[in-house]
């Protein structure tokens, strides 16, 4: 016999529509489509476990699913890559974040000056992608950006661990690396190069510096393109930024050349502003960077 919803069942009970609903199971829900110019649904959760940021994540990370990016403009172009301001929040006033988001050009990808010495000891597992690579590809800049902005994640992901003040990375997504956009009063920190320092804030600034290059050293890293142009000056506090280069001190051929490198970048600066010429002596700090490193 034919049983319609809300009539009497053949065995004289009623069915669920006959029965009130509960209070205290009905709630508004409203469905927030990310159809505006430069939005989508926040890309945390699409991403593999390894590909998000290292712990303790700061407690600014945004990571509800039902987060929303939106691109809130272009802060730097350079011929590598490009640094967007994004910000990820939940609508009706949840949670929100803005951060950086930087992202490795692909087909319009050019190769940094000198990479290869730089990329020296990188390894491509298919000898197919390795050829790309080299003869330049349309999927072979696309493969080189990619692994740009893997070397510039892992570089962030272990500074950060080890101590060094960069920018909390919060994930990676193909060639698009989020992180924490470093401020002051809202807007984009400084470069060092922009700023001048008065005496005692130079020479801290120096010893900061000093600091994060000892640590890096005990890693057995260098920057490797360290200068006061991929030093952000928040304040007080120096941030380094700009890491896909980094070198492997030991690793790489030339890993010294560049450790020595950024010493002379570094202390020539500094004595360019005033510091004292035995402090930002660039022989004495290789010395103590070669000394950490063994």
């Amino acid at each position: 016999m034919e049983h319609h919803p809300g009539e009497p069942a053949p065995d004289g009970t009623s069915d669920a529509t006959d029965t009130p609903l509960d209070p205290r199971f009905v709630f508004d829900f409203s469905y927030t489509d990310p159809d505006g110019p430069g939005q989508r649904w926040s890309t945390w959760r699409a991403v593999e476990p390894l590909c998000r940021g290292p712990h303790p994540r700061p407690g600014w990370v945004v990571t509800d699913e039902a987060a929303i990016d939106t691109e809130l403009g272009i802060m730097k172009t350079g011929k590598e890559a490009e640094v967007f301001l994004l910000e990820r929040a939940v609508p009706d006033g949840g949670p929100s974040v803005v951060m950086a988001a930087k992202r490795y050009r692909d087909r319009a990808h050019r190769s940094f000056h000198r990479s290869a010495t730089y990329t020296e000891g990188w390894s491509t597992r298919r000898s197919r992608d390795a050829r790309a690579v080299k003869a330049k590809s349309t999927f072979g800049r696309e493969l080189a950006a990619a692994q740009w902005a893997t070397a510039e994640w892992q570089a962030l992901t272990r500074f950060w661990s080890a101590g060094v003040a960069v920018p909390y990375p919060v994930q990676i997504d193909g060639t698009e690396i989020l992180m924490e956009y470093i401020s002051v009063d809202g807007l984009p920190a400084p470069r060092l190069a922009q700023v001048r320092p008065e005496p005692a804030l130079l020479r801290d600034y120096f010893e900061q510096l000093r600091a994060a290059m000892v640590a890096l050293a005990r890693d057995g890293i260098a920057h490797g393109d360290l200068s006061a142009y991929n030093i952000l000056a928040a304040g007080e506090r120096l941030v380094i930024i700009d890491l896909p280069q980094a070198v492997d001190v030991v690793g790489n051929g030339q890993g010294f050349d560049f450790l020595m490198r950024d010493c002379a970048n570094v202390c020539t600066w500094f004595r360019r502003r005033g510091l004292d010429p035995v402090l930002a002596d660039e022989d004495a700090l290789f010395a103590d960077l070669v000394a950490a490193a063994f």
